[in-house]
């Protein structure tokens, strides 16, 4: 069958209002549930799923794909209006859209990671389309080697989001490993620092420890300091992102999005790294360095860039090898299932005018997403511009339920409380939230690919330089550890007292 014939009988799958509308509702839901504190893109797809049983498979299938692609943007609402990441891959976000928000520019943040988010959006499905089959294939070639050596590349790019001190960036990166080290022993089935307590044979709760270490510590620091809120309001401000900004970031745009669609399409590796590490890049090469984390715009697209360039990108393995691309796609996966395809290379022969019709679903759903990002972002300025004494315990409640729906596991609240303390203690003492949450992510990743080298070389360590790709990655991680040690060592020639914070 021709490409030609191919996209007609794709066309013909969801040429109609149906899939359409499926696809617009998919995207709605996706926003709304990104949107809401607790409430993740995986927690909306996964809530999605029942309903799709019903459904025509490419109807479904497309439901949950607008879903994912919403909820990936939604996460950056209250990211950037209230401090507290939608969804993980938003945390990043907050670096930048916060302050912005504090600055009276909300609606610039909000503006930029919309832009940025469909930018990125287009990019991502259309590397699908082009490069679904080399990228996938380069993708089938990563074993455990390579995956520990990315991920510690990945590590090492800590320091470029730890803010002005590298060692409160290192102390909360070391922070978020030793945390990702409890629960149950994968290879030994041993626990690890569980206390004796089964809650903790399965680890924190991730979505436990994102609320508590961004949302806790902002209540805690209203309840600190209750004067300081009084009557404190925020609205979008007069001020819209304008052509000049987009065309300013676009390069860190672009490149984020390549970032996305590179570490999309290896399965296991999420949108929450890519955002962080397309951050960094654009901090690095910014001619505004120094006013990232203070209220930059470009931090904000940057990291939007990243988060949405995963989004398409983790279908390439999901509809190339069969091989779901991160948590989500896990779930996606289970609809295919559910209506009798298979997803791999026989997909491509058997089911074509499945694969064309999502190729084409995907492309319509970044104009939904522009189109329903573009009225959420008035709707939900209503958040912003409650009071704080009103909103917070507000947000509080949202918090609490979110955490509990996951598990409906009351320790995990626990959890959440008790990270909220160490995050306001983080917050006084200007140790920065996000290599704790990077290295938290990481960590069992790093643990887990480090051992199963080990074991299928039986523990001889040269495996973790056996082949080109693992050559690569040590020699990126040598070069960005060089590069940090320069800047720490100019940093302090330029004067002790430069770049560190006051004491709280």
């Amino acid at each position: 069958m021709s490409f030609l014939d191919s996209l007609a009988a794709g066309l013909s799958l969801v040429g109609n209002i149906e899939a359409f509308l499926a696809l617009f509702i998919g995207v709605v839901i996706g926003v709304i549930g990104g949107a809401i504190p607790g409430m993740s893109a995986t927690m909306a797809v996964a809530l999605t799923l029942p309903f799709t049983f019903a459904m025509q498979p490419i109807t479904g299938i497309l439901l949950l794909l607008g879903v994912y692609k919403g909820g990936i943007f939604g996460g950056s609402i209250p990211a950037i209006l209230i401090k507290t990441p939608g969804t993980p891959a938003s945390s990043a976000t907050i670096l930048d859209g916060y302050p912005l928000a504090e600055r009276g520019e909300a609606g610039r943040a909000l503006g930029m990671a919309l832009w940025a988010s469909c930018t990125a959006d287009v990019i991502s499905n259309l590397a699908l389309i082009l490069f679904a089959g080399w990228l996938a294939s380069f993708a089938l070639s990563f074993g455990p080697p390579e995956f520990f050596t990315l991920i510690l590349f990945s590590l090492t790019i800590i320091a470029g989001v730890s803010g002005d001190s590298l060692l409160r960036g290192a102390l909360s990166a070391l922070l978020g490993l030793l945390l990702a080290t409890i629960g149950l022993d994968l290879v030994y089935g041993t626990n690890r620092f569980t206390f004796g307590d089964p809650n903790m044979m399965g680890g924190l709760n991730f979505i436990a420890v994102l609320i508590g270490l961004f949302a806790i510590p902002e209540i805690l620091a209203m309840v600190w300091h209750p004067t300081a809120h009084v009557g404190k309001t925020r609205s979008l401000g007069k001020n819209w992102v304008s052509f000049a900004d987009y065309r300013r970031s676009f390069k860190s745009i672009v490149r984020g999005s390549f970032i996305g669609v590179f570490l999309g399409s290896i399965p296991g590796i999420g949108a929450a790294p890519s955002a962080f590490l397309s951050y960094s890049e654009a901090r690095r090469t910014s001619k505004n360095r120094e006013n990232f984390g203070k209220g930059e715009i470009e931090g904000v697209a940057a990291s939007e860039a990243g988060n949405n360039g995963v989004a398409g990108a983790t279908l390439i393995p999901l509809l190339a090898l069969g091989v779901p691309g991160d948590v989500i796609t896990a779930i996606i996966i289970g609809a295919f299932m559910i209506h009798g395809l298979q997803p791999g290379p026989m997909m491509f022969i058997l089911n074509v005018d499945i694969i064309y019709g999502l190729f084409i679903g995907l492309i319509v759903s970044s104009l939904f997403l522009f189109m329903v990002g573009s009225v959420a972002i008035r709707g939900f300025k209503y958040v912003a511009d409650l009071p704080r004494r009103i909103l917070i315990p507000a947000v509080l409640v949202l918090c609490i339920y979110g955490v509990f729906a996951v598990n409906n596991n009351i320790f995990d609240v626990g959890v959440m409380f008790a990270m909220g303390w160490v995050g306001f203690v983080m917050m006084r003492y200007r140790v920065p939230p996000a290599p704790f949450l990077i290295a938290f992510i990481l960590g069992p990743l790093l643990e887990d690919n480090f051992r199963q080298a080990m074991l299928m070389s039986g523990s001889d360590p040269t495996i973790l330089i056996r082949g080109p790709i693992t050559w690569f990655f040590w020699a990126m991680t040598v070069v960005t550890i060089v590069a940090i040690v320069r800047a720490g060592v100019g940093a302090f020639r330029r004067g002790p007292g430069r770049g560190r914070a006051p004491e709280a």
